[in-house]
Formats: structure tokens, sequence, C-alpha cells
């Protein structure tokens, strides 16, 4: 059974690597088993995150860029498979967050959270799959983080293009799952509810933990480690007939 879960000698890829979410899953691949590209818009906390996987043991390498430069992401890919072997695991999380009320939301703001949520996390599925199929790897994984946003409008925040490029990675999950499920691999999400992060404490954001809390069914703040396991589960053989499903992780936050 506990091979199930087993990574070891796998490659992943991991976006937004370099602190929060991102990192802690980086983390959580290398302790599985895998060796973890970190691809990371600051390349000084992509290399921190992979000397924190070498300490574990496992071997990593650290790329910078932009999820919006299509270049960028398909030059970090390769470099990433010339550095640790073919990819067949790829976990994209970088995003951004921002409030800004609808109706004096300026176009620039829109576009800035839609292209690097939405069509960020597209051009690296479309490029992760790319270098999985011309490797013909199989039985290989990616997983999208979306947000419980998707499903849910967040109270007492403003953030009409946040829900909307969370809504859309949903969806895109579901599409890019039903075009290559018969070709190797599974496109799954993850939909955090609030989890305790850099973004999440920010100063604008920070004074309604409490709120949070008090409508969680579970009654606490989410932490990175809550994500580890299902972020583990699909990637793994464990998760081997699931495909364009949203994993909900919010401590109960949508049933009320």
């Amino acid at each position: 059974m506990s091979t199930l879960f087993d990574l070891s000698d796998r490659v992943a890829f991991v976006t937004g690597a370099g602190s929060g979410i991102g990192r802690r899953l980086a983390l959580g691949f290398a302790e599985a088993g895998a060796d973890v590209g970190c691809f990371d818009l600051n390349p000084d906390s992509a290399a921190e995150t992979v000397d924190m996987i070498r300490e574990i043991g496992r071997k990593a390498h650290a790329t910078a860029g932009d999820v919006r430069d299509q270049q960028a992401v398909q030059e970090s890919i390769a470099e990433t498979s010339s550095a640790l072997g073919p990819l067949s695991i790829a976990l994209n999380n970088a995003g951004i967050d921002r409030q800004d009320k609808a109706e004096e939301m300026t176009l620039d703001a829109w576009r800035q959270v839609i292209d690097v949520n939405l069509t960020g996390v597209f051009l690296c599925a479309q490029a992760e799959a790319q270098h999985m199929l011309a490797n013909n790897e199989t039985g290989c994984s990616i997983i999208n983080i979306a947000s419980m946003s998707a499903s849910i409008v967040n109270r007492d925040m403003f953030q009409s293009h946040y829900n909307a490029s969370k809504a859309g990675v949903k969806h895109l999950t579901k599409t890019l799952a039903s075009e290559w499920a018969r070709r190797g691999i599974r496109v799954n999400s993850i939909s955090p509810g609030y989890i305790l992060t850099p973004l999440t404490e920010a100063d604008d954001i920070g004074p309604l933990r409490p709120v949070w809390e008090e409508l969680t069914p579970l009654g606490r703040i989410g932490r990175t480690q809550d994500l580890v396991g299902p972020a583990v589960f699909l990637a793994s053989e464990a998760a081997a007939f699931t495909t364009g499903a949203d994993l909900i992780v919010d401590g109960g936050y949508v049933c009320w």
C-alpha cells in the first residue's frame, strides 16, 4: 500500500516554488522521493527552495522566469529536464492576488490577474504536456492550483478578476484532462481554502483571518502542510484513475 504514494526517482516541475504553497509542495514531492525543478519569478527564492530539497536528500534545480513568458517557460522545462531527467509530474502554482472594486478596476489590473493566474497556467501546462508527449512519458500528472474561489465568492473581498481566473483554471483543468487522458497525462486541480501564506498575511487581508476561522467548519485557517497529502496523491499512482477532478481542501468552508 505504501508504494501507491511513492514518487521515488520521478521528476517534478513546480512553478511559484520560491515561497508559500509552491515551496511547501516542492518539498512535499521531494519528501515522497521525487527530484524537483523549482521555477519562480525570484531566482534567489527558487535557489533557497533548491537548497532545502537537497537537504532532504533529493536532487533539485532552480530556474527563473515569468509564467506569462512562453519562451521562458519552455526553456526552463528543457533546462530542468537536462539537469534532472524527463518530467512526469508538474504543479502549476504561480499566481497573484489583489483586491480591486469591480466598478473601479482598471483594465490593466484585470489583465494582470487573468494573465498570470489563467494564461500562465495554460502556457505552463501546454509546455509541460509537450515535453511529456515528446518523451513518450506515461503515468504523467499535471496539477493546477485553483482555489475555492472558483466555486464561491469570498465574503467582503473585491476580487472579481481573481475569482474569474480561478474558475477558469478549474474548467481549463477539466478540458485538458479530456484532451490528454488517452495520451498518458492526467490533469487535476487543487482548490485550497484560506491558507496561511505571505499573501494571506498582507496588511489588507490579514485582519479578515478571525472571520475566516469562524466561517470554516474545522475552525482554523489552513497550513501549507495541509496541501501536501492531496498533491502527492494526485501526483502518484494512488490517483491512477483520477483525472479532471477538482479537489477542494478548505476545512469545509464551502459546506456552509
